[in-house]
């Protein structure tokens, strides 16, 4: 690690309420990435379907469809109070899981999922607005790569805690430890040292408020491009993520072979978490988001190889790669939206971010049996290195090309 990373890891870790916002990550990220496990399991358990146990996945992702309405509730109340408000009710409804006991009461688990991922869209968007005013804006790249780096640990760690918890004491016990993670969440958000004015009223109908960040995500000229290419990245990513099991079927490995290259995969993440924050300054967010979707690029189309060695290499630089288009959109997001918009417009970016990842997925699956995945791979990543090229535009021609008025604008 370089010496100006870490003195800027240092600055940021110096920061308390960053230090706080930071330790309410790992433990929040740790019982969320245990249950996501557990859930599925669970419902395997108790139906033998493969199917209901996708749904698991399902139930927590699709409130993001509905972000920029969920936004609007972080900017209409003071933010401190609502993350509060929210860890403290997720942690109030997984204990209700301790009722599931049978496949006709599985209904409740998908219910607390839903609303698990609805409250979830309320918190990101609370928690990154709030950030954006605590932490120094040139330390928010930092921050955003550390809580990556945060996240993406918690994804090693906490499946396997999950599983063993599972194993020993059953899916109620899971959800209780995720319980226990939020109440603790909740102490380190309520030391946050923060002070908030109570929300101006807000003007005009529901409809205008909700639609208020995606028409400002939209004009800018800088969160515009790098949003459509985290959308578009995440599109891919899930595009390539469902071809896994063929790429290890080409290895010759067992599926639980997966779990190797996603550890690795996760040990990149880690690191470019690391060092995020100096390549941002040296870069910009633009070029720091093109230079990682080119080698996340690379790496998925060069996966067609048949190769041990070109697998784990290729793994390591999509975790390196793939983050960067998402913590440079969401530091610019919170570095150019004003405080009153910052909520909508931060859930916005999330829906349309990752949104895709969800089609990807699908799309992929579909595709895997029916095409050569070796072809799929090539094409895949060569139509995802041309995402990158729009953010190498020079962006004085890009806000030129922003100013236009919206009838003039092209949508596609």
């Amino acid at each position: 690690m370089t010496t100006t990373t870490t003195w800027a890891l240092a600055r940021v870790l110096r920061d308390r309420d960053a230090g706080l916002y930071l330790a309410g990550v790992v433990v929040s990220g740790f019982g969320t990435s245990a249950l996501w496990l557990a859930s599925g399991v669970w419902v395997k358990d108790l139906t033998g379907s493969d199917g209901l146990a996708a749904l698991c996945m399902l139930a927590m992702w699709a409130p993001t469809l509905a972000g920029p309405l969920l936004g609007t509730l972080a900017d209409r109340t003071r933010r401190k109070p609502l993350l509060i408000g929210t860890n403290l009710l997720l942690a109030a409804l997984l204990l209700t899981l301790f009722t599931v006991d049978s496949p006709d009461r599985l209904w409740l688990l998908f219910a607390v999922l839903f609303v698990y991922g609805a409250a979830g869209v309320v918190h990101d968007a609370a928690e990154s607005a709030l950030v954006a005013g605590a932490v120094p804006a040139p330390l928010l790249g930092d921050f955003n790569g550390l809580r990556m780096t945060a996240t993406e640990g918690m994804k090693l760690l906490a499946p396997l805690a999950g599983a063993g918890v599972y194993a020993a004491y059953g899916g109620a016990s899971v959800a209780l430890l995720d319980a226990v993670t939020f109440v603790v969440a909740t102490g380190l958000y309520a030391c946050l040292r923060v002070r908030e004015s109570r929300p101006e009223p807000p003007a005009g109908g529901r409809r205008e408020q909700t639609a208020e960040g995606a028409r400002f995500l939209w004009t800018h000229p800088g969160l515009r491009p790098l949003v459509l290419a985290g959308g578009t990245t995440m599109l891919f990513a899930g595009l390539s993520g469902a071809m896994v099991y063929a790429v290890i079927d080409g290895l010759g490995r067992a599926p639980a072979y997966a779990g190797v290259l996603y550890a690795v995969q996760g040990a990149g993440s880690v690191a470019i978490g690391l060092a995020s924050g100096p390549a941002l300054r040296r870069l910009g967010e633009r070029r720091f988001a093109a230079y990682g979707i080119a080698l996340t690029a690379a790496a998925a189309g060069l996966r067609a190889i048949p190769s041990d060695p070109v697998a784990l290499v290729c793994s390591a630089a999509i975790g390196a790669g793939l983050p960067c288009v998402l913590i440079a959109a969401l530091t610019a997001v919170q570095r150019e939206t004003p405080d009153a918009l910052l909520g909508r417009t931060a859930a916005t970016a999330n829906s349309l971010v990752f949104t895709p990842n969800v089609v990807g997925l699908a799309a992929g699956a579909a595709l895997v049996e029916l095409l050569d995945v070796r072809l799929v791979l090539a094409v895949i990543g060569l139509a995802w290195l041309v995402t990158a090229v729009p953010l190498f535009q020079n962006p004085a021609s890009a806000s030129r090309t922003a100013t236009r008025s919206p009838s003039d604008a092209n949508p596609a």
